[in-house]
């Protein structure tokens, strides 16, 4: 302890020790002290010093203070003194320099101190372990370090941490510490730890950070919250900003319907203080996140139905019509609704019905389109509302009828003010940005819809007292020759482009005005400033539009007479050039990179983002249409009209195909039905087969009963008759069956040859006769196999008749005669069994034939059937065995053909030997 005294009380005599001695001394006794509690105020020394002789402490402390946050684990105060001194040396907010040298030597410190910290990833880690202590002292300043190594090597440490196991959980915990100061803390940690990092916004995501924000931020009074709100908020940007994943989470876990309160701002507007504005703000572009036209276009419209079911939509419109709304959130706000509106036909219907709170009631849209037209309210309000009445008619045909509708003759209402009247009067104001604004407006409700196009021709004007109406399309030409501002010319030129493009009418209205040619053609051929360049670009491309899209109605202004005007008066190549002028244009780039019109100042607003668009489409064609020939332009028709008539054709192939397919749909179900009334006939068949079992077994019945009254032979005969006879009419129905399940067969045959024609004459004038070729091939295929089925079958039948055959003869020689006939008659009941499964199985030939263009399975079932009857065959001949076994058992003498033949001989010898004795 004297030695810090004698160091730092400054009383020891002699010459004092600098700083960077005194640093060296305690960084000694840091390194070489065995007392706990040495270190512990050598620490502390250290970190008072850290700040004054931050390049000091920094240099020669760091790998000891490093040390005793891997040694001294065991006590929070050492740990706390040797994070805040490394805090001190690495963070570079501290500094209060106003030199902006020492101010950059300072940020270099910072950034040389991190490099040195970061080298080793196993500090970091420690770092992080360090961070799952409870202690105050130990936790809060690791957060502020942890923060400070974050700002000054951002991507490197986020590597660390990614690759570190449960690096990013254990920050994420810090969200639920009970301390206000490091949950608050542990916010801008993650801020810094999430920036332009995917792969950390996705896991901090999934770390229920969504849920845990969102808490916050209503337990801190939503939008009336102070900075926490605020720091909240930018973590939640961080999170979902250009990150479609955590967006898709954001939404699939219904946090969007959580966002409605906090626009509920109330119907006493008059305190908007400072903090209020910020939290509203990154609301507002929270929601716009979640909408942005970047966004994949099945996601925004996902986000956009989510909005509009669950209320906020209708929350955000109402702060749009309320009052005492502060200037910054009401643009934002409107900016905000343009994004949750565009291209989404249900909302942009909700957007139309709105109506502001005045006497009488009027539309939104009017209203907002009187503050874009009038030049006292401020820029980027005016720059707001253009983009929201653009949104509103993205993809909204609906839409863009009912704004062209009030401009036409017969839905003028002259006691009210209507959106067509505003945008009017802005268009022909003496403020060439409203010029500009309404010029925008009116070509997007004509942007790709053809109809409203030709609608707005109707539009008549009344210039002044006296004199005839004028149409629309000749009062925006007046104007460009009167030689206004180059905003307003630029906006009519973006207008007239628009209208006629893909309009022949349209170009024939303009072209019928024999100054609308000539003027076009001195402005282009001039040779005017730099300014004035635009003017010239936008004239190229409305002449060349005139030209590609002329149907050469007008006798003077036919597309070659047009074409030999340019050459003539301009030159092709100079007309090129010019027409070049556009895309080359600084600002034009600018407007093309989004749709939200963001301009500096109003005299930069010269270029509509769905202008560049049509702008890139037009050019290279009308380039080639000016270059091209009479001779060329004939032979390109003559292509159009092969190319007409190729798609006629395919068309009419389309129709074909279609009818043929209704017709194969309408075969496919008569082969079900069929197939069903196969199954009812295999169903009969089994119920036949039922009763001839059951018949069987009555005859095995009475054949027992003969055996046991086999004293009488006269009552067996009587037995075996009346069996027989039996026999005899069971034969006889199951013939009738026969015959009739072949009449069926001939009639479902007759029916598969006529489907077979309609199908021949399909194919015949069918496309996919190559298809049906293979089709037809597996068919014939399928066929042979068929026939080699029924081969087989026969095969089998000839054998099963011989095997009856031979039971006959051998029941022939039997000494018993009526037994022998009872055996007879059985057989053939049995051989009636062959024929009627045979005919099942020709049945189920028939269905097969009837479905072989598609269902080529059948043939296995067909093969499995084929396995039946052999299994039945089986049957047969086990049956015959076992009928010959029950002769046997009865006391019949069975024998095979071969011992018939030789008892026939011995009975030819017995009897010529007796004929020999009676001679003798």
């Amino acid at each position: 302890m004297n030695f810090f005294r004698g160091v730092i009380g400054g009383q020891a005599a002699g010459p004092q020790p600098s700083g960077a001695e005194t640093i060296q001394k305690l960084c000694d006794r840091v390194a070489s002290s065995t007392l706990l509690e040495d270190r512990r105020d050598a620490v502390r020394a250290l970190k008072s010093l850290s700040k004054k002789y931050r390049m000091e402490v920094g240099t020669q402390a760091m790998d000891h203070l490093i040390n005793i946050l891997q040694t001294d684990r065991s006590d929070s105060e050492i740990l706390g003194y040797a994070l805040d001194t490394l805090y001190n040396i690495i963070c570079n907010d501290e500094e209060e320099e106003q030199d902006e040298n020492a101010q950059k030597q300072a940020d270099d410190l910072g950034a040389l101190f991190t490099d040195k910290f970061i080298q080793d990833p196993e500090h970091v880690t420690l770092l992080l372990t360090l961070l799952e202590e409870f202690d105050f002292h130990v936790r809060w300043p690791g957060v502020k370090l942890l923060t400070a190594l974050l700002k000054n090597q951002g991507v490197q440490l986020q590597g660390v941490i990614l690759v570190s196991p449960m690096g990013v959980s254990r920050l994420m915990d810090l969200l639920a510490d009970s301390r206000e100061v490091i949950r608050n803390d542990g916010l801008l940690l993650l801020q810094q730890l999430t920036k332009g990092n995917a792969a950390i916004q996705k896991i901090v995501a999934f770390e229920n950070a969504f849920e845990r924000l969102l808490d916050i931020i209503t337990e801190e009074g939503s939008s009336d919250g102070g900075i926490v709100v605020e720091d909240c908020l930018l973590l939640l940007l961080n999170l979902l900003k250009n990150n479609s994943s955590n967006q898709n989470f954001f939404k699939e876990g219904s946090y969007i319907q959580r966002m409605k309160p906090w626009f509920e701002v109330g119907d006493d507007n008059s305190g908007w203080s400072a903090q209020k504005v910020t939290n509203l703000h990154l609301m507002l572009q929270l929601v716009r996140v979640m909408v942005s036209p970047v966004n994949s276009p099945g996601a925004t419209a996902s986000c956009q139905k989510s909005m509009y079911q669950c209320g906020l939509l209708q929350q955000l419109c109402t702060i749009l019509m309320a009052t005492g709304v502060p200037a910054d959130i009401l643009t934002e706000t409107i900016n905000t609704v343009s994004e949750v509106i565009r291209g989404s036909q249900v909302n942009q219907d909700y957007f139309a019905s709105v109506n502001a709170p005045s006497n009488p009631p009027r539309p939104a849209i009017v209203v907002l389109l009187m503050s874009m037209v009038n030049e006292r309210q401020p820029f980027v309000l005016r720059c707001a509302v253009l983009y929201c009445f653009q949104c509103f008619l993205y993809k909204n045909q609906k839409g863009q009828g009912e704004i062209v509708a009030t401009l036409l003759p017969s839905t003028i209402d002259a006691n009210s003010i209507s959106a067509g009247q505003l945008l009017c009067g802005g268009l022909f104001s003496a403020d060439s940005l409203s010029n500009w604004c309404a010029a925008v407006a009116l070509a997007h409700a004509l942007q790709d819809n053809l109809t409203q196009k030709e609608q707005l021709l109707r539009v008549q004007l009344a210039t002044s007292l006296g004199k005839p109406p004028v149409s629309l399309l000749q009062q925006c030409t007046n104007i460009l020759s009167q030689g206004s501002k180059v905003q307003t010319r630029v906006g009519l030129l973006m207008l007239l482009c628009t209208w006629i493009s893909n309009c022949p009418i349209a170009v024939t209205h303009f072209l019928h005005n024999q100054e609308n040619v000539p003027f076009l053609t001195a402005q282009i051929s001039e040779n005017l400033g730099e300014d004035e360049r635009l003017v010239q670009g936008l004239c190229a491309l409305l002449l060349g539009i005139c030209i590609y899209y002329n149907d050469n109605s007008l006798e003077n202004y036919t597309k070659e007479k047009l074409k030999q005007l340019i050459e003539k008066r301009i030159g092709k190549e100079n007309f090129v050039e010019k027409l070049g002028f556009i895309t080359k244009h600084e600002l034009y780039s600018r407007a093309a990179q989004k749709p939200q019109p963001v301009f500096p100042s109003p005299e930069q607003m010269l270029f509509d983002h769905e202008f560049t668009k049509l702008v890139k489409e037009l050019e290279g064609v009308i380039t080639k249409a000016v270059h091209k020939s009479s001779e060329e332009e004939k032979k390109e028709e003559e292509v159009k009209k092969t190319l007409e008539q190729h798609d006629n054709i395919v068309t009419q192939y389309k129709e074909l195909i279609r009818e043929q397919d209704s017709q194969i749909q309408e075969l496919k179900e008569q082969v079900a039905s069929m197939t069903s009334q196969n199954e009812q006939k295999q169903a009969t068949i089994t119920q036949q087969l039922s009763q001839i079992q059951q018949h069987k077994d009555q005859y095995n019945i009475l054949k027992l009963k003969l055996g046991k009254e086999n004293q009488s032979q006269s009552n067996s005969q009587g037995d075996v008759s009346q069996v027989n006879g039996l026999q005899t009419e069971e034969l006889t129905q199951l013939r009738e069956e026969v015959e009739e399940l072949r009449k069926q067969h001939t009639l479902l045959q007759t029916q598969l040859d006529d489907k077979d024609a309609l199908i021949n004459t399909l194919v015949s004038n069918c496309l996919r006769v190559r298809e049906l070729e293979a089709l037809r091939s597996q068919v014939q295929s399928q066929s042979t196999e068929i026939n080699q089925l029924q081969t087989e079958r026969e095969e089998l039948l000839r054998r099963a008749e011989a095997g009856v055959n031979i039971g006959k003869k051998k029941l022939i020689h039997s000494p018993s005669s009526s037994l022998i006939q009872e055996e007879t008659k059985s057989l053939s009941g049995s051989r009636a069994d062959l024929e009627q499964q045979l005919a099942s199985a020709t049945s189920t030939v028939a269905i097969l034939q009837t479905e072989k263009a598609k269902l080529q399975t059948e043939v296995q079932e067909s093969k499995k059937e084929q396995d039946d009857l052999l299994m039945l065959l089986a049957d047969q001949d086990q049956k015959i065995h076992s009928l010959k076994q029950k002769l046997k058992d009865l006391g019949e003498t069975v024998e095979d053909e071969d011992d018939l033949d030789a008892r026939e001989q011995t009975d030819d010898d017995e009897e010529e030997e007796e004929e020999e004795e009676d001679e003798d």
